[in-house]
């Protein structure tokens, strides 16, 4: 059986990529990796929710496999939009690597002043743990990132601890607790989107983690019930069943918080929602605040 594989075309999508390729690999599938630009990686100058958020990264894969120029693709799961076109499915997910974001910084730690990160999630917690630091925009590749605060732009930097893993980058820094700084939903999980063929999915069937993806999938539907899109500030993250999820405002002046064990993917909707009624006024203040539609 014969593969094609599409992936954005950065060192951090190329590496997850060949991941999963080494996986088919060693099961006797043979791969071709098809290499796709997408919206999000051409308009670095902008921020993300300008563009339509994370599911730019998404949107030209998602095409590609429907117009059947490729099988599958391969995408940090925390970039994969919550509304999915018929058609594709999630056919693996892969068991999660680190959650943590990490802080990049070369100075000593009570030297850092300016902090570079495009998040609104990433800004209101640095801001609610050290409200005095300045934080600025920062977008483009791990490589660029780096490069920016080595010329100085910025004092620290914050990136996904299990890119620099999948990277192979050791970096002066440390990561951040995530009970603080609690993770983007699914960060940290690569998966598989496919058409939906059997021939296809069971192909992707053995690399596919179960405790991650019940993980992931309460994550995700606590995300949907809460809503407000990729530009409001939220963290929400769920280890072995153990759920933390917060609603920021974006100076992190204030949030709504819960706290729960959570068994089925119904009490995660049902705990989303109780989030969803308690921030409602923080997720209008981000929508006003950045300009965007209810």
């Amino acid at each position: 059986m014969s593969l094609r594989i599409g992936t954005r075309g950065s060192a951090l999508a190329l590496a997850q990529t060949n991941r999963v390729a080494g996986n088919l690999a060693d099961r006797g599938i043979d791969v071709e990796i098809v290499t796709i630009a997408t919206e999000g990686d051409i308009a670095t100058a902008v921020p993300l929710h300008a563009i339509g958020g994370q599911g730019v990264f998404v949107r030209a894969l998602d095409d590609a496999i429907l117009r059947g120029e490729i099988d599958a693709a391969v995408h940090s799961m925390k970039d994969i939009p919550a509304a999915r076109p018929a058609g594709l499915i999630c056919s693996a997910v892969l068991e999660r690597d680190s959650p943590a974001d990490f802080l990049v910084h070369e100075c000593p730690l009570d030297a850092v002043s300016v902090v570079g990160s495009s998040s609104t999630r990433r800004r209101a917690q640095l801001l609610r743990d050290a409200p005095a630091l300045s934080v600025k925009p920062l977008r483009g590749n791990v490589d660029t990132r780096i490069r920016k605060l080595r010329e100085g732009q910025y004092d620290a930097i914050v990136l996904a601890e299990a890119g620099l893993q999948r990277l192979g980058l050791t970096l002066p820094g440390e990561p951040l607790p995530t009970d603080r700084f609690v993770p983007s939903p699914n960060q940290g999980t690569i998966a598989v989107v496919c058409r939906d063929d059997p021939d296809v999915t069971g192909a992707f069937a053995p690399l596919d983690h179960a405790p991650t993806r019940l993980d992931v999938e309460i994550e995700r539907a606590v995300m949907e019930e809460v809503g407000g899109g990729c530009f409001t500030p939220q963290g929400i993250y769920c280890r072995d069943g153990d759920l933390i999820a917060e609603v920021l405002a974006l100076d992190g002046s204030r949030w709504e918080r819960i706290e729960r064990r959570v068994a089925t993917i119904d009490e995660a909707r049902e705990w989303g929602r109780t989030l969803a009624r308690q921030a409602a006024g923080l997720i209008r203040e981000a929508y006003v605040a950045l300009g965007m539609k209810p």
